[in-house]
Parts: structure tokens; C-alpha cells; sequence
């Protein structure tokens, strides 16, 4: 271990850690938001469980940069970024189904930073990540399960086994299609709860955001996120599936400050981004092809939109830079 930490971390060990501090320090602004506002006595046993694993990241990650002689991420801070005097913005419910929601993606995100992971610290760091982020996904999960909350994707009916005997499988694209495949179904599914729970998200920062451009911003994911759920729901609906209901009633009517822009920004940004990725997966595990045709106009649609809310980030000085190679043909320059 000794000889390990002597070793300079990677640029992917580095990305992670970076993408993490900047995710958890934004965390703990929410988090102890909802924290100060939460009345379900279950759901706050949570919230406190998720504020405590966010924070404790924050430190260990700390140390990984001071270590290294990185520059710590200056991230976001609640007294700067939230105004904990404000008015409840979302339901207890929503909070529970936001946790839950980010669990997931943290599971995924913690499994990839282990599989960048070189040096034993990083590699046990991570690992210990995952099985705590685990344990969050249980508890939330099992908490909306005992709240009658949970949303289970359809049932399909149990079938004998067959093998696929017509490329129409996969290339049926003009007139009558097959049904679609549980993981096709599983796909669209999971893409309409997230897009239904970023909608809800959107509307409260769009009640309580201040700047006019950062609000049309808003406004514009919302719709965009309703229609992607009607696009999917649409699916769904040809092979008699239902379609998730929508958590819109989960915000409150608060117009008071509570959040600020750049916080409300970097949320965005960052769901538009898993939603692109989310997206990709549905290409890749979607035979039928007019599956991945939809996947892909859609997937355009969001980096379209995203790359209006990096420019939205830019003008107003919100977007931290990553760490970054050097430029070798700038550094030749100052030298001349």
C-alpha cells in the first residue's frame, strides 16, 4: 500500500474523483434542504442516511486531492447556494423517489469509477462506495415499496422457448410489429420514470429560479420531458402496457428563493448528460429498429438542449473546468 500511494493517480481516477466531488457537494446543498423541510419521520431517516454519505465523501475525496496536490473542486456550499429559510418545494414523496432515483445512478457511476480504478486506495474507496450506496438503494427502495409508492415495470406473460425464425425481429420497420422484448420494455420503462422525475424537478427550479433566460431553460426541458414520455408511453401502449403516472403534483406552488441558478444549472446539465448515456443503452439493447431510430432522434434533441445549457453555465461564469492536460503548443508559445 505504501509503494501503491507513491504512484500518481490517473487522469481517469482523476475525472471520477473530480465528477464526484462536484456531484456530492451539490448533494449536500439538497439534501440538507430537504432535510430542514421534511415531515415523514421514515423518509427523514433517509434523507439523514444520504446527507451523511455525501458528506463523508466530500472529506474522504478531500484528502485524495491534498494528497495528490490537486486543487479541491470548489463545488457548492449552502450558504451560498441554498436558502434553507424558503418555503417546501417538493412533497416528501418526491424526496423519497429523488433518492431512490439517485441511488440507482449512483451505483452505475460507482461501478464505473471502479473500473477505472488503478491504485488499491481508489479501488477499495469505491468499492466501499458502491456497497454504501447499495444499502441507500435498499432502504429507499424498501420504504417505497412499504409506502404503496413503488412503481413496478410491466409483467410479461411467462412463454416457452423460441427462437427468432424472420429478420422482421429486427428490421420490421414499415407497418405491422413485433411485440416488444422485456428489455425493450424495461428500457422505455425506466426512461419514463426518469424523464417523468425530471420533470417534476424542472418544475419546481423553474417556480423558483431568478434569472429569465435560466427559467425559459427550464420551461423548455419540461417540455421536452413530457414529450419524450409520450413518445415512450406510446410505445408501450401498442403491446397494452401501462405508462407511469406523473409526479407533477409532487411540487409544491413556492416561488421564494431557494435554490440558486448555478445549483439549479448543474442539476440539469448533469440529468440531460445520464439521459444522452440512458438513451445509448436503449440503442444498444433495442433489436427492433425503429426502437433505435427513436433513441437516436431523441438522444439529439437532449444534446441539443444540453449544449444550450452549457453556453447558458459559461456566460455566467458557473461552470467549474475540470483538470485539464496541458496545452504543450501554449506553454512552447510563452515560452517564444
Amino acid at each position: 500500500m505504501e509503494n501503491d500511494r507513491k504512484v500518481k493517480i490517473t487522469s481517469a481516477e482523476l475525472a471520477q474523483l473530480w465528477s464526484q466531488y462536484m456531484n456530492d457537494s451539490g448533494s449536500v446543498c439538497v439534501l440538507t434542504f430537504f432535510l430542514a423541510k421534511v415531515e415523514d419521520p421514515e423518509i427523514k431517516s433517509v434523507i439523514e442516511f444520504a446527507l451523511r454519505l455525501s458528506k463523508t465523501h466530500i472529506e474522504k475525496l478531500t484528502v485524495f486531492f491534498n494528497q495528490e496536490d490537486y486543487a479541491v473542486p470548489y463545488g457548492f456550499k449552502v450558504e451560498e447556494d441554498v436558502d434553507l429559510s424558503a418555503p417546501k418545494l417538493y412533497t416528501d414523496s418526491y424526496v423519497l423517489q429523488f433518492i431512490h432515483q439517485m441511488a440507482k445512478i449512483g451505483l452505475t457511476n460507482y461501478s464505473a469509477s471502479v473500473g477505472s480504478a488503478v491504485r488499491t486506495d481508489i479501488t477499495d474507496y469505491y468499492s466501499e462506495c458502491v456497497s454504501e450506496t447499495m444499502q441507500l438503494y435498499k432502504v429507499s427502495k424498501d420504504l417505497l415499496l412499504a409506502k404503496g409508492l413503488y412503481v413496478r415495470s410491466p409483467f410479461i406473460p411467462n412463454e416457452k422457448v423460441e427462437f427468432v425464425n424472420k429478420q422482421a425481429f429486427l428490421f420490421d420497420v414499415i407497418g405491422e410489429k413485433r411485440p416488444l422484448i422485456v428489455s425493450e420494455v424495461g428500457n422505455l420503462y425506466a426512461n419514463i420514470q426518469r424523464n417523468i422525475l425530471g420533470v417534476a424537478t424542472l418544475i419546481g427550479f423553474s417556480q423558483v429560479s431568478k434569472d429569465r433566460e435560466v427559467t425559459k431553460f427550464f420551461l423548455r426541458g419540461i417540455d421536452i420531458g413530457k414529450k419524450h414520455v409520450k413518445v415512450f408511453g406510446a410505445k408501450l401502449e401498442e403491446c397494452n402496457l401501462p405508462v407511469p403516472a406523473s409526479l407533477s403534483a409532487e411540487v409544491t406552488t413556492s416561488t421564494s428563493y431557494t435554490f440558486s441558478d448555478k445549483l439549479m444549472m448543474f442539476f440539469t446539465t448533469g440529468l440531460i448528460a445520464l439521459s444522452i448515456g440512458y438513451y445509448g443503452t436503449g440503442v444498444a439493447q433495442s433489436p427492433r429498429m425503429d426502437l433505435g431510430v427513436m433513441f437516436n432522434r431523441l438522444s439529439l434533441e437532449v444534446q441539443l438542449y444540453s449544449e444550450d445549457g452549457s453556453n447558458i453555465m459559461i456566460n455566467n461564469k458557473w461552470l467549474e473546468q475540470p483538470p485539464m492536460a496541458a496545452d504543450r503548443g501554449e506553454l512552447g508559445t510563452e515560452k517564444k
